[in-house]
């Protein structure tokens, strides 16, 4: 199941991707390698399964699918033959359920190594940010910013964007070390007296 809603998000990935740009077919060409490239790294593919949850993101590509241009690039496109084989192989491929539960299987290993990955390098993110605010110049600069009404906007914007979750998750882990609780308990408290 999840290989073929992997598979049918091959048409949204590459309608965003001509979004983004006038060369359509250039984009599409694109937007496939980029889906290649998913298949064999497990943080890109975790982040393109995230990138789909983005409803903006899903409005975009519907936006595009629905553009007149982009439906004749995409009728060339299945024309070529290297894409008529490359869908059937793929198809061919799930109708083999042993196939298809190994490759289902395969897919939903990468996902969750993606997922780690991506925790990962939030909560690296997170630790070099912490580390940064030990500087009372930054932390000075956090404060004036956090006064700013327009960057508190864009901080709630931020928290609505579905890649938002990798650092949430990845302060859960931080805070359980308890150093790193004290280190955040720290920074709030500076940042409450700043307001």
């Amino acid at each position: 199941m999840f290989l073929k809603t992997l598979f049918s998000f091959l048409l949204l990935v590459v309608a965003f991707c001509a979004a983004q740009d006038r060369d359509t077919m250039h984009d599409i060409q694109v937007g496939m390698q980029g889906l290649k490239e998913a298949a064999k790294d497990p943080a890109m593919l975790a982040q393109l399964i995230r990138d789909m949850q983005d409803p903006e993101l899903m409005a975009e590509a519907q936006k595009m699918m629905n553009n007149p241009e982009y439906k004749k690039k995409m009728a060339e496109l299945t024309k070529d033959k290297a894409f008529q084989e490359s869908i059937k192989k793929t198809t061919d491929s799930l109708k083999d359920p042993n196939a298809a539960a190994a490759a289902e299987a395969k897919m939903e290993h990468m996902l969750k190594v993606g997922n780690d990955q991506l925790k990962k390098n939030a909560g690296d993110q997170m630790k070099e940010a912490m580390n940064a605010m030990s500087n009372p110049e930054v932390m000075a600069q956090m404060q004036d910013m956090l006064k700013d009404p327009k960057f508190m906007q864009q901080i709630q914007a931020m928290t609505k964007d579905p890649n938002f979750k990798s650092y949430v998750d990845a302060v859960q882990d931080m805070v359980k070390d308890p150093a790193m609780k004290a280190k955040f308990e720290q920074v709030g408290q500076k940042v409450k007296a700043s307001m």
